[in-house]
């Protein structure tokens, strides 16, 4: 388990020679969204750490222990980086469930602390089965790595499956206890890690899922997100300086006029800048989704040579380890901190963790067009690398089974370099297939039967979060509900442009649903007859790329089984969809 990741070990760090690629291009846009508001006062005491180290683990000091939340206090009975660090992993697999059960200990061990290494407990709808999350930076894996996770699925049978996530992420379902010691040997065995992948950790680094390859990228995201997620996991062998947050943390580098990466959502985003000749970014803080509130990141007024990625980022985790609050859980995410440090406070936090003691300012040369019509990576797109194309394929709702997982990893080798490339909404790129092979690889039943390049209009948008079938926490059903939905809605009607719908079955919204143009969070409500029933929230006008902002709410708790009309409607009335009218046949026709 002490092994880099392939991808660390493919793309060694290497920022200098990607920056002297880089063109000298100034922003034709202003910076007055830069602008930063006074601090409000901040009294001293307040700047004084609430953490501090205690037998090679961070731990909340004791004047700062009333009122924390139950989850804090589990940490302080016992740190959850021990079940790997000192080997607690091994006892625990092989002690029976009722008996791990018997004790609160083993209850908090399975149900919170194995999330720390990437193992989250399907109490609720597949008790005793875990779910497995990895690291995977910039979303970039292996055909030897996809066929490895298809053996674990495979070896689970109709209780195993894989789900891409909204993180360039893969999760693995149907994972048993006794088998999490050998499942994290074997990970490491092919370079890759689960490692603080859940509860009050760093996410998985997310990048352009076209980097190296578009010829119209801005820097190549992967030695950067490898190097971040290296660090953060410390190459894998667990890394407990960071592993006390106070709540979950995402992170991007954006590297496309396009943003793939979503910056607007994260906790910190690199935004590409040059300044006085040097190329490096532009930072963004505190964008998160909660049942609670969301909101968009703000700028920090930094600029960070490449060189300083790392060390700005372990400047931005230390200042919210330290200082974040540890009470109520719905107001611990690291922007409830900048608002209550002002954001030039928190910049200065910030600068005094930094190794020279030093941040520079924000720079006007931002190297991200403001007005792009962001790209469509599905289907096939030529490569910098003449002769050579890119595939993308359009997973349903990112759902595969384990011999959707082994004929993609040989369509990579067959056709590819045997690399596959996972993106935020929950699809697969395939690059580096020479164009001769383009004819031959479109006509592979894989791609005619479930992972079609070019998928109909709405089917392309389409986004799904677990759902009630796994996780616990979800209201609704919604992989499925989708998926039969949007098929009803395209039988009705003719979209002409494309629209993203996204489905999340609870207010956390992994679904992301304020991000898309109409976005659907699961609820309880009532039907005509009274009766509880499965509903949605239907939220409208989310945007990405260069003129991203949050969607609103639209219409609160409308029933499931009353959905298809109000989003006819939406599609009808928003987005200039046309009518169809079904024949005596039931084929559906394009109305007048």
């Amino acid at each position: 388990m002490a092994l880099s990741s392939t991808c660390m070990q493919q793309f060694p760090a290497m920022p200098k020679q990607f920056r002297r690629r880089l063109p000298l291009r100034v922003s034709l846009t202003s910076r007055s969204s830069q602008e930063v508001e006074a601090s409000p006062a901040v009294n001293l005491g307040r700047l004084e750490p609430r953490v501090e180290m205690e037998g090679g683990y961070w731990i909340v000091k004791d004047k700062f222990r009333t009122g924390i939340n139950p989850q804090e206090k589990l940490k302080l009975e016992k740190e959850p980086m021990r079940l790997l660090m000192d080997e607690g992993i091994k006892k625990l697999a092989a002690t029976p469930l009722d008996e791990v059960e018997a004790t609160k200990v083993g209850k908090d061990d399975i149900d919170v602390r194995l999330k720390w290494l990437g193992f989250f407990h399907r109490r609720k709808h597949q008790y005793g089965r875990f779910m497995l999350r990895l690291k995977l930076p910039n979303g970039v894996t292996t055909s030897e790595q996809t066929r490895h996770l298809a053996r674990v699925v495979e070896g689970y049978g109709s209780e195993g499956c894989a789900d891409i996530t909204t993180r360039q992420n893969w999760q693995i379902r149907g994972v048993r206890l006794p088998d999490i010691p050998s499942i994290l040997d074997g990970l490491a065995a092919i370079g890759l890690t689960s490692l603080q992948s859940g509860m009050d950790n760093v996410r998985n680094p997310v990048g352009n899922p076209l980097a190296g390859i578009d010829p119209l990228e801005i820097v190549d995201t992967r030695p950067f997100a490898s190097l971040l997620s290296s660090f953060v996991t410390a190459n894998s062998r667990g890394n407990p300086s960071l592993t006390n947050l106070p709540r979950k943390w995402n992170v991007c580098v954006v590297g496309s006029h396009d943003l793939y990466e979503h910056p607007h959502i994260n906790d910190l985003a690199y935004m590409p800048a040059n300044k006085d000749g040097r190329f490096g970014f532009n930072i963004l803080v505190g964008g998160f989704f909660s049942p609670k509130r969301c909101a968009e990141a703000v700028p920090l007024d930094a600029w960070v040579s490449a060189d300083d990625v790392v060390p700005l980022c372990k400047a931005v985790l230390e200042t919210y380890r330290d200082l974040g609050t540890r009470g109520n859980r719905q107001k611990t995410r690291m922007m409830w901190l900048i608002d209550e440090l002002g954001i030039e406070t928190m910049r200065k936090e910030v600068e005094q963790r930094m190794p020279q003691l030093k941040l520079e300012r924000a720079s006007p040369e931002e190297l991200v067009e403001k007005k792009w019509e962001r790209r469509d990576y599905l289907g096939v797109h030529p490569q910098k690398q003449s002769g050579f194309s890119f595939v993308g394929l359009h997973v349903p709702v990112g759902r595969l089974q384990a011999e959707d997982m082994f004929k993609l990893a040989q369509l990579a080798e067959d056709y590819g370099s045997g690399e596959l490339r996972l993106t935020v909404e929950q699809n697969i790129i395939i690059p580096n297939v020479e164009d001769s092979k383009l004819r031959a690889m479109l006509d592979e039943p894989l791609l005619k039967e479930r992972f079609s390049p070019s998928p109909s209009t709405l089917m392309k948008g389409l986004v799904a979060c677990t759902g009630s079938q796994f996780c616990g926490q979800a209201i609704i059903e919604t992989k499925a509900r989708a998926l039969r939905i949007t098929e009803e809605v395209e039988r009705r009607l003719t979209v002409a442009k494309p629209v993203r719908i996204h489905w999340t079955g609870c207010l956390n919204s992994c679904g992301q649903v304020q991000v898309a143009d109409i976005g659907l969070m699961g609820c309880l409500t009532r039907n005509a007859e009274g009766k509880v029933c499965e509903g949605v929230d239907v939220y409208l006008g989310g945007r990405i790329g260069s003129d991203s902002h949050l969607g609103e709410l639209y219409k609160k708790a409308v029933p499931c089984d009353d959905l298809l009309p109000v989003l006819v409607d939406l599609l009808v009335e928003k987005f200039g969809a046309l009518p169809r009218f079904i024949d005596d046949d039931n084929e559906a026709n394009e109305g007048p």
